[in-house]
């Protein structure tokens, strides 16, 4: 069974700053209420982001010039979402959109999955010079050996059938996943509701006004 929650909606913010400037730190400092020490570990994981960007390919090129919208407020906007103290598997973390944003923000144990090796070189020297804690798994997520985890995400990774098959084995019972996804979800949700039973939320993007955060529990595959 196929079950939808309508939370109410929360509006996206526009462009930080007066005239149209970029949305930056401040602006996301201000739309979350972080403390300045978090800000700060931020500003020092964007700023790694911009150097080693120029080595390898983490995020879209487009996409560092907005970076503070496009990947950290739409990774730190799962915060709230997750209960403390959880434990969090980030699959398919790359550059660690949100896995290293929440080991940053989250008071419990976060993991990161990455199968890319560069990708992990930079996310472990990323977890360094923050100070985030994060424990950061090289390999294939079905080749490794996770912890069961109270918390799930995944972003920019995987269609939400392949995300739940990667998802379902780890999840403690009472577990939960947030996925942030675009504007082409709902063709999405069709077609997982045609293999899944879920619990399915749908939580509006405060970084993308087309965008949803889906909160799915009670995850099971239907007999066929």
């Amino acid at each position: 069974m196929f079950h939808v929650k309508h939370p109410v909606p929360r509006s996206a913010p526009g462009p930080g700053g007066g005239g149209g400037a970029p949305y930056g730190p401040a602006d996301l400092a201000r739309d979350l209420d972080l403390a300045a020490a978090d800000l700060d570990r931020l500003e020092l994981y964007a700023d790694l982001l911009v150097k080693w960007q120029r080595r390898i390919n983490l995020v879209g090129g487009g996409t560092v010039a907005d970076m503070w919208r496009r990947h950290f407020l739409d990774s730190a906007q799962l915060r709230p979402l997750v209960p403390a103290g959880a434990l969090v598997v980030d699959l398919g973390s790359g550059a660690g959109f949100p896995g290293l944003v929440l080991a940053i923000l989250h008071d419990g144990p976060v993991h990161l999955v990455e199968s890319d090796a560069r990708k992990c070189a930079f996310l472990r020297e990323a977890d360094r010079v923050t100070g985030a804690g994060a424990v950061i798994h090289n390999g294939r997520i079905e080749a490794l050996d996770l912890p069961r985890a109270d918390v799930v995400t995944a972003r920019a990774l995987a269609s939400l059938d392949r995300l739940l098959a990667h998802a379902a084995p780890i999840l403690k019972p009472g577990g939960f996943c947030l996925f942030p996804k675009g504007r082409a979800v709902a063709s999405e949700l069709t077609e997982i509701g045609k293999t899944w039973n879920m619990t399915l939320s749908r939580i509006p993007s405060r970084s993308d006004p087309s965008g949803v955060v889906l909160r799915i529990e009670g995850i099971s595959r239907k007999d066929v």
